[in-house]
């Protein structure tokens, strides 16, 4: 293995692809930096394909006081929603609520309360939970146009009361957003590229040290073995779980800040229910989850808190989160759900800043940048939300404009992700089109189509005049032709690449179906003849 010495140093060298680095190198590269990112895996294949996959401003963070948090997630949610149409829309959350109900709960919040009213001890009145909302739906300042306000729901004889066990007679219910997170990340890392980044999958950051006024960073191509080395005039660190990691082993410095890593699991089920809304559950523990429609066929239940401690052990849903899960909605609905009813778990780890609370759930949600200087300055990135991730690349490109001086403004409220210049209640409308000039199609592969792919399904559909043109079938609508594009446009590699972050239709494929895709895969990515066909 030889270093190959890049001619010119980059102005940023970013390690790690998930949302913060992708959005930094999306920003970065608009405002005309110089970007190199590297990622030691696929994109998105830790915290960040890991979600609850909620745009939300946190109804709970209001009860830690975590205003200026709430107020920037509140505030964004629409200018995300006009950016990616296609990978996010509205949804409607319901709020079961019963006098009876009960809370064991550490929040400041609960504190207060029991300590002005003592005989409101564990309880979470309903003029409590209306003044929540109240704050919610006002905390944006007036930017809240798109989505509509919270209302009072009756839960006799309604579609949202209809699975819910008896004692629920009333909800409220509010705005809140869903979001494809890691085809976000993917389309920010495209956007990077095509303003001139230079994104780097598979490509593990082995070292970093100054040299002068420059970082030089060796990485490893972690498929080849190949090494190279890079030089900028400033490193971002946002490896996520590993940003204490990079620190410490990496770049070799000693820092004060730290990261507290919070594991989340979730369960997914067959549909429970068959409208278009989620549910927002409250607990005994002081914890929520929610209950949301998924992918169609199916309900994702999530998430728990649990501490972890090693970013390189893979975090899974383990029995007793899985138990905790099903305990908990069972505590709301009126059919009990089984581990027999989970077809599928997943579980992310959050890489919070290390505030010191007392428990993982009370730890901030909120973000926090840190420039080490010293020669050429280090951005080291603590926590963030996917709902935030604009706006922390711009707090980002704020600090990184202090170091390396003039920057231009801001640009990325408003203008579209790739697929996403369509307006945000034009989906349907999309599909409709898609199946005119495609009339091949069904109704779900369209809609699947655009909901992935927005207004760039028709450069993949290309001009095939029927499904036998886009190649072979390898299983629930996915096509030769989406894959090659997957592969030539999205940095897919693998079949878990395809199947479990570009889309979700895993929950779909036979193991016999995986293996035909990955041999395909394989084949193509090494540049064998490929019959596509069969």
């Amino acid at each position: 293995m030889t270093d190959q010495h890049e001619s010119k140093p980059t102005d940023l060298f970013i390690i790690g692809g998930g949302i913060n680095g992708c959005g930094i190198a999306r920003d970065a590269a608009g405002r005309g930096l110089s970007v190199s990112l590297a990622e030691m895996g696929d994109l998105a294949s830790a915290t960040s394909s890991a979600s609850t996959k909620l745009f939300h401003g946190g109804l709970r963070y209001l009860e830690y006081f975590e205003f200026r948090l709430v107020h920037e997630a509140l505030a964004e949610r629409e200018v995300l929603l006009r950016a990616m149409p296609h990978i996010s829309w509205p949804m409607r959350f319901v709020l079961p609520y019963h006098p009876s109900m009960r809370f064991e709960s550490e929040t400041p919040t609960s504190k207060l309360l029991t300590l002005v009213m003592p005989w409101m001890k564990g309880r979470r009145p309903a003029w409590l939970i209306r003044l929540g909302l109240f704050m919610y739906d006002h905390l944006d300042f007036g930017r809240r146009k798109l989505l509509p306000g919270t209302s009072s729901l009756s839960l006799r004889g309604t579609p949202e009361g209809e699975p819910l066990d008896d004692r629920f007679e009333k909800a409220y219910e509010y705005s809140d957003c869903w979001v494809q997170d890691s085809r976000l990340v993917v389309l920010n890392a495209r956007d990077a590229e095509a303003r001139g980044a230079k994104i780097m999958t598979r490509t593990k950051a082995l070292s970093a040290k100054r040299e002068g006024d420059l970082w030089r960073v060796e990485v490893e191509n972690t498929e080849t073995g190949e090494r190279s080395v890079h030089f900028a005039r400033m490193l971002v660190n946002a490896g996520g779980p590993w940003v204490g990691e990079i620190i410490q082993t990496t770049v070799h410095l000693n820092v004060r800040e730290g990261v507290r890593l919070v594991r989340g699991s979730h369960i997914v089920t067959r549909k429970l229910y068959d409208h278009d809304k989620c549910y927002f559950f409250q607990g005994t523990d002081g914890r929520i989850i929610f209950a949301i429609p998924y992918e169609e066929d199916f309900t994702l239940i999530g998430t728990t808190d649990a501490e972890h401690h090693d970013p390189d052990a893979r975090p899974v849903c383990t029995p007793e989160e899985q138990q905790y899960l099903i305990d908990f909605a069972n505590r709301y609905f009126k059919r009990d759900i089984s581990a027999e009813d989970v077809v599928w778990t997943y579980s992310g780890v959050r890489p919070l800043y290390d505030d010191g609370a007392s428990s993982a759930t009370a730890a901030t949600r909120d973000y926090t940048l840190k420039v080490e200087g010293g020669g050429a300055p280090l951005l080291n990135v603590f926590g963030g939300k996917i709902t935030t991730y604009r706006r922390l690349a711009e707090s980002a490109l704020d600090k990184i404009a202090e170091q390396l001086g003039d920057v231009p403004d801001a640009w990325t409220a408003g203008v579209p992700l790739p697929g996403g210049d369509f307006p945000v209640n034009g989906g349907p409308r999309l599909v409709v089109s898609l199946r005119s000039a495609y009339p091949f199609l069904n109704e779900h592969w369209a809609r699947r189509l655009v909901r992935t792919y927005g207004t760039e399904a028709r450069a993949l559909l290309g001009d095939a005049e029927s499904a036998e043109a886009l190649g072979r079938d390898f299983g629930a609508t996915l096509t030769a032709a989406e894959v090659d594009w997957l592969m030539d446009r999205e940095y897919a590699r693998s079949a878990e690449d395809v199947l479990w972050r570009r889309t979700k239709l895993g929950l779909h494929f036979s193991e016999p179906q995986v293996a035909a895709l990955q041999s395909y895969m394989q084949a193509r990515g090494a540049g064998k003849t490929v019959d596509s066909s069969v």
